[in-house]
């Protein structure tokens, strides 16, 4: 359409100028000679070869030069155009794959922080269960201990006062060459604790 009224205007401008020329030419009894185009005899046929010419080229340049060419400048602009909107598609597909991507890795943080939270809650729960394990293990063998050492304990002061009866048996009978009771030995045994 631009070349169209850009050939239109040079139309018009020639014209003009065929006219400006016809308007100067000199006057009928001028010097022949000079230049032949601006003998005025021959404007009439230059005017028509000018325009002829003109309109020739006008109807070529308009239906077989100028349509391929406008045909070529609007496959780029077309082009141009597909290219700028596959681009800003990328650039949406990008933008979704990235926002994707942050969500994706979010969520994996997100994730590892919960494994990681359950982790260490199952190992305290193991760690506690072995502690109160270790701990009842502990209490029992303490208690066991306790007893043995209560019995062991009780053994001894029976070994003791076994050994005192017998002492005292032996005493008694060397001083007094006789034998006193198992009554008699307790009661000294007892009043003799009691002193200390």
């Amino acid at each position: 359409m631009t070349m169209k009224r850009w050939l239109q205007a040079g139309a018009a401008s020639a014209l003009a100028l065929a006219g400006t020329a016809l308007a100067a030419a000199p006057a009928e009894g001028e010097a022949e000679g000079g230049l032949p185009q601006l003998n005025t005899e021959t404007y009439a046929s230059q005017v028509f070869w000018l325009l002829l010419a003109f309109i020739v080229l006008y109807v070529l340049m308009s239906r077989v030069f100028l349509p391929p060419i406008g045909n070529i400048i609007e496959e780029r602009r077309q082009r141009i155009a597909d290219d700028f909107d596959k681009a800003a598609e990328f650039k949406r597909q990008a933008e979704e794959a990235e926002a994707a991507y942050k969500q994706a890795l979010a969520d994996a943080r997100a994730r590892a922080s919960r494994i990681a939270q359950e982790t260490r809650d199952q190992i305290d729960a193991e760690i506690k269960a072995m502690q109160a394990e270790t701990d009842s293990k502990l209490e029992a063998e303490i208690a066991a201990a306790e007893a043995r050492i209560a019995e062991t304990s009780a053994k001894a002061a029976e070994a003791v006062r076994e050994a005192a009866r017998e002492t005292t048996r032996a005493i008694v009978m060397a001083l007094i060459d006789e034998q006193p009771s198992d009554d008699a030995i307790d009661a000294a045994i007892r009043a003799a604790g009691g002193a200390r």
